[in-house]
């Protein structure tokens, strides 16, 4: 059986934390066991399980030293674990917006829907750690994401756009999600998307930022 997408334990679990994976590209069961650090046998369970809920399939082989190696990925049934935001509307309702406005209303407007939706998702578990708080908003909102630190700046690139089906027309609504995170954050917070690419730069303000 699918997961419920608000249930926050699967994607804590290992085979939540397989999926992710799996949503980054195909995968050999000793890439995922190399990723975990789990053996062999026991990722092959976690798939054998994935695999009855109709989340992963076997995608094909690679060549390998002796014998090909089998590849997983996705199923179609798995993209309902990843919310979208209401992508559809909201790129409709962009598109009236941008008929009827200048485009510095337009952004404004955006903004301003951030500042709104802000509150609404403030991680539920607190941590004075941006970087697990960035990430938390991002999860929140259907993206999955990897950060790394440099120059006291946290950068945030996701794999997988949590505003992707509208983010390629409307690319102004990446500044509707550095509001969201400027706004929990309490800090500076620059888009630097290029759509499809998610790439989010967070200052890292603090000596908690870096634990």
């Amino acid at each position: 059986m699918v997961p419920r997408q608000s249930n926050d334990r699967f994607w804590d679990s290992t085979r939540g934390r397989i999926v992710v994976l799996l949503r980054k590209g195909e995968c050999s069961v000793n890439d995922l066991a190399n990723a975990l650090d789990l053996t062999d046998n026991a990722v092959r369970a976690h798939l054998t399980a994935l695999g009855r809920d109709s989340l992963v399939r076997q995608s094909g082989s690679r060549r390998g030293t002796r014998k090909p190696i089998l590849t997983y990925c996705l199923t179609p049934d798995a993209e309902r674990l990843f919310p979208k935001v209401y992508g559809t509307l909201l790129g409709h309702f962009l598109a009236v917006l941008k008929e009827r406005l200048p485009p510095d209303e337009v952004d404004a407007f955006v903004r301003a829907i951030g500042h709104q939706m802000a509150p609404h998702l403030q991680p539920e578990v607190q941590t004075p750690n941006l970087r697990e708080k960035a990430a938390a908003v991002l999860h929140r909102l259907g993206g999955f994401c990897d950060s790394d630190g440099r120059n006291g700046t946290i950068v945030f690139r996701c794999s997988d756009c949590p505003l992707a089906a509208v983010v390629l027309s409307h690319p102004e609504v990446c500044r509707l999600v550095e509001t969201v995170l400027a706004d929990i954050l309490g800090v500076a917070v620059n888009e630097r998307c290029k759509p499809p690419q998610c790439l989010f730069e967070i200052s890292a303000a603090g000596d908690h930022a870096h634990e």
